[in-house]
């Protein structure tokens, strides 16, 4: 059974692949009709806030796992 993880991370990576290709073809082409600037300005908030929510969501388990007294410490 050591070939179900394998074929089901491939899958999933082939999907996701595929989906995000579509999406970010699809909100180009309807970038294409809205001002460049615009677009670039609300891409680059969009990936400051999810790197923002990434460090906040990183944080707060950092320090849950600690108060629950979680060995954090690499070998």
């Amino acid at each position: 059974m050591d070939w179900v993880p394998v074929v089901f991370v491939t899958f999933k990576v082939l999907a996701l692949g595929t989906a995000m290709f579509f999406a970010i073809k699809w909100h180009y082409d309807q970038g294409e009709k809205a001002e460049t600037r615009a677009v670039l300005r609300t891409g680059g908030t969009m990936a400051a806030v999810f790197v923002l929510a990434l460090l906040v969501v990183g944080l707060v388990t950092f320090v849950l796992s600690r108060m629950l007294g979680l060995d954090l410490s690499f070998p």
